[in-house]
């Protein structure tokens, strides 16, 4: 339906309010046909408000979604700045686990927002929440407060996470 929408609003070329639409729009468009109307940076900063779960994780248009997002923003190599997570959005959804565990605890908020993870995703944030290095310290530190903060990736937490966890 949406890329049927997409479609019909697009049929005398890009609308100039086109941000006015729903953000879920652009997650059928390109950052090349948007550039009529904005910067790819603002085109990502939109489709990471979107809800990306239309479509399938594994769909190729998600994934080439990321790839072209993490190009626009020129992420050197698998570490994310807070900029860029912000730009981001509902992407982070999607990195791989190699990225998660490079750029820390950055991610750790965003991907809590996350519906589900793949294996790779959920042991490499199990890594990082283990190491300690995030601004909610190590396991054996965690209060109720951490825990509610936390809340969205309870359901990655092992066994010897939360046997860290004071009571």
């Amino acid at each position: 339906q949406l890329s049927c929408l997409l479609k019909m609003v697009t049929l005398h070329g890009i609308p100039e309010d086109l941000d006015t639409y729903p953000k879920e729009l652009l997650l059928f468009l390109s950052p090349s046909e948007y550039a009529a109307t904005g910067s790819c940076r603002q085109f990502f900063t939109n489709v990471g408000q979107a809800n990306v779960d239309v479509l399938p994780r594994e769909a190729p248009r998600r994934q080439r979604l990321l790839r072209e997002a993490l190009e626009c923003l020129g992420v050197p190599g698998t570490q994310i700045s807070e900029e860029d997570t912000e730009v981001l959005g509902r992407l982070v959804c999607d990195l791989p686990g190699d990225t998660i565990r490079s750029s820390g605890g950055r991610l750790l908020r965003d991907l809590g927002q996350c519906g589900s993870f793949l294996p790779e995703q959920e042991e490499a944030i199990r890594d990082v929440l283990s190491s300690g290095n995030t601004t909610f310290g190590p396991p054996a530190a965690w209060s109720a407060f951490t825990l509610r903060q936390l809340s969205g990736l309870i359901p990655v937490l092992d066994h010897g996470i939360l046997q860290q966890v004071p009571k």
